[in-house]
């Protein structure tokens, strides 16, 4: 998709003297010691590396208090460039959440939809040793015997394909808890004596991801104008001799590891292998975007989230997802449990996109 930057004032940002982008300081700081101590995250094609962030990242080192100082901060480090397509459009945002669901460590007459470990015969699939044949877009597959084939789906799975493997982690009461947990990648998991733990992405079956509110929309079932998740799940709890056959249509299905709630207030560790802050973090296309790189999102018909007045915030980008896809296609993390979740659910919106483009990298996209 063709797009371009065009180089903005910050006083052309709408509400930034309004924002108060200390918490996306706090990520950058997570970020520097992740590539400090890891590994650098990868260069998108748009071209800003962990090199040009850095200094940006330093600096973040030094304690900022209040929103002044804050956007000094960010003004003093970054020079802000409109993201442009070919089509003259505006972006799209969309929400995600970390779901709570509660558990029991074994299964029972209630308590009976698992979630699954990564299963030992689910290999990584690459151009090297993907099969001929074998759809490219798959990035796993399954190891049988020495052949590689296509791994089962989730109708399959679903009707017990892993069963008796041990590859439980937890057990659900709802079936479409599970699904919706796949969808968002993550969950903290609440167990019967108030302990929680932490579920995140593992792999997946490789297949592409079907949107069901896409399958309610086009059978006609559901509002394409009203759809939310809390639509799509009222459709399935009036239909429940149809759940099996709507979510099998979305054939992807996700495996999942354990990780610890180190810290409440944090999100899970997403693709950028930092924890989301809460309400400034976004999904991001990473083929074109670094993560790291801070934007600045405005959309005046988004006001749900933010007590009636129009969204116009910092964010960093800090994850990625297999719908997010293009230059100016965003999905706000708004934090976890239920109310995350009630906001997130319906958010579909036009937006401005601002990219923060590190200072001593600016001069690259600055075009005539």
């Amino acid at each position: 998709m063709a797009f371009h930057l065009e180089p903005v004032a910050f006083s052309e940002l709408p509400g930034w003297q309004a924002d108060d982008p200390t918490p996306v300081i706090a990520a950058l700081r997570r970020c520097h010691h992740h590539v400090a101590t890891a590994k650098p995250h990868k260069t998108g094609s748009l071209g800003i590396s962990v090199a040009d962030l850095l200094p940006a990242f330093e600096a973040a080192g030094v304690n900022v208090s209040g929103p002044t100082a804050a956007r000094a901060f960010f003004e003093e480090q970054f020079l802000p460039f409109r993201v442009r397509t070919s089509e003259g459009g505006t972006g799209f945002v969309t929400a995600f959440y970390e779901p709570e669901v509660e558990v029991r460590a074994e299964a029972d007459e209630i308590f009976r939809f698992p979630f699954y470990r990564r299963p030992a015969d689910l290999i990584d699939v690459d151009d090297a040793n993907r099969p001929e044949g074998m759809d490219p877009y798959f990035a796993f597959g399954r190891l049988s015997g020495d052949q590689i084939e296509e791994y089962p789906d989730r109708e399959a799975i679903e009707r017990g394909f892993l069963a008796g493997r041990g590859l439980e982690i937890a057990y659900a009461r709802s079936k479409v808890d599970v699904f919706f947990v796949h969808v968002q990648g993550a969950a903290r998991l609440v167990y019967p004596d108030g302990s929680r733990r932490r579920i995140t992405y593992a792999a997946k079956t490789g297949h592409r991801f079907s949107a069901i509110g896409k399958l309610l929309i086009d059978r006609g079932e559901i509002d394409a104008a009203t759809v939310s998740m809390a639509s799509i799940r009222n459709w399935l709890a009036a239909h429940p001799e149809e759940v099996d056959e709507v979510l099998w249509h979305n054939r992807s299905f996700i495996f999942f590891r354990e990780a610890s709630v180190d810290d409440e207030d944090l999100g899970p560790v997403a693709a950028a292998k930092v924890p989301l802050e809460p309400g400034r973090s976004l999904a991001v296309d990473r083929l074109i975007h670094t993560f790291g790189v801070p934007f600045y999102i405005a959309s005046e018909t988004l006001t749900h989230l933010d007590g009636g007045r129009s969204f116009a915030r910092l964010m960093v980008a800090l994850d990625t997802g297999s719908a997010i896809v293009g230059p100016a296609r965003g999905d706000i993390f708004t934090g976890s449990g239920d109310a995350a979740g009630d906001l997130a659910g319906s958010v579909r919106n036009a937006a401005d996109f601002f990219i923060f483009v590190p200072r001593a990298a600016a001069a690259r996209y600055h075009h005539g």
